[in-house]
């Protein structure tokens, strides 16, 4: 794997350079491509927060047992999702 990174970096950086001489960012071509690839990083995100992350949590038998402890955890958790939001809002 450190073999492949080392090696796939240096060309990704090189392709970058040479398609920046051709590459007209407000094309709709463009547009379309860079909102796909948003939307697609964004559902990996997404993806790893709720399943990988969120239900390790939410599934202990800690928070099972505890209705006040699960009320906390869905306020916090909506809250903390309201706080990313808005600061998406000004990104």
């Amino acid at each position: 794997m450190a073999l492949f990174f080392s090696l796939t970096t240096p060309v990704g950086i090189a392709i970058g350079i040479g398609i920046s001489k051709v590459y007209n960012e407000n094309s709709p071509t463009a547009l379309i491509v860079e909102g796909i690839f948003n939307a697609a990083s964004a559902g990996i995100l997404i993806y790893m927060s709720l399943v990988d992350l969120l239900a390790a949590d939410f599934m202990s038998s800690k928070l099972q047992n505890n209705g006040r402890l699960q009320i906390g955890a869905n306020i916090s958790l909506l809250f903390g999702a309201g706080c990313m939001s808005l600061l998406a809002k000004w990104a």
